[in-house]
């Protein structure tokens, strides 16, 4: 059990794209003092995990409404997550810091940034995969656990620049997607294997 709560804490890890999400936040929040963002950093954990919890739990009932195979899920939204992973491995977009943006909490950091499309379909899967009511409850535990992390890093954001630059900042990004290309190869294939030769 220990093992599958840390297996599934670092898929939600990186499926957060925490380091990602911490130079957005770092760009938007640049003229917002530091107790600003501290508020800013536990607002965005509480919508992130609030968000996931709904997709985790109702995934199967999302498949059953647009009548979508879980098979057919994992192809769409491990293609999603790979292009995702290539931007990250690419490098980030610059986008125009907005520091006087009033609610940034929810949107955009929230969603898209954090919870994008990509990281809708994966959750949507990882949460029709889980069955069993024990591993389901752990499941949920492991999210919150890394929603939680993702917003002790924004929480921490200022000092973690400071200690690795911007540079290290994308170094990790690209690390990053990485990792989710290799989850997203693994999502593809196994929707496509249980396609072809049958499975759960």
């Amino acid at each position: 059990m220990t093992n599958f709560i840390f297996s599934t804490w670092v898929k939600f890890f990186f499926l957060f794209t925490p380091f990602f999400a911490l130079s957005m936040f770092l760009s938007i929040t640049k003229g917002h003092t530091e107790s600003e963002r501290h508020k800013l950093a536990i607002q965005i954990c509480l919508a992130v995990t609030g968000f996931c919890l709904l997709l985790f739990f109702f995934g199967n009932a999302v498949f059953r409404l647009f009548g979508i195979t879980l098979d057919a899920f994992r192809v769409g939204a491990g293609t999603l997550l790979f292009l995702s992973a290539i931007r990250l491995v690419q490098g980030p977009e610059s986008r125009a810091p907005a520091p006087h943006e009033e609610d940034i909490a929810v949107v955009p950091m929230a969603m898209p940034v954090i919870v994008g499309p990509a990281t809708i379909g994966t959750l949507l899967v990882l949460g029709a995969e889980i069955q069993e009511p024990v591993e389901k409850i752990v499941g949920s535990v492991a999210l919150i656990l890394a929603a939680i992390s993702v917003g002790a890093i924004l929480y921490l954001g200022h000092a973690i620049e400071r200690a690795l630059g911007m540079r290290g900042l994308n170094i990790l990004s690209k690390i990053t997607g990485l990792v989710l290309s290799a989850l997203a190869a693994q999502m593809v294939l196994t929707g496509v294997q249980h396609f072809l030769f049958g499975g759960a």
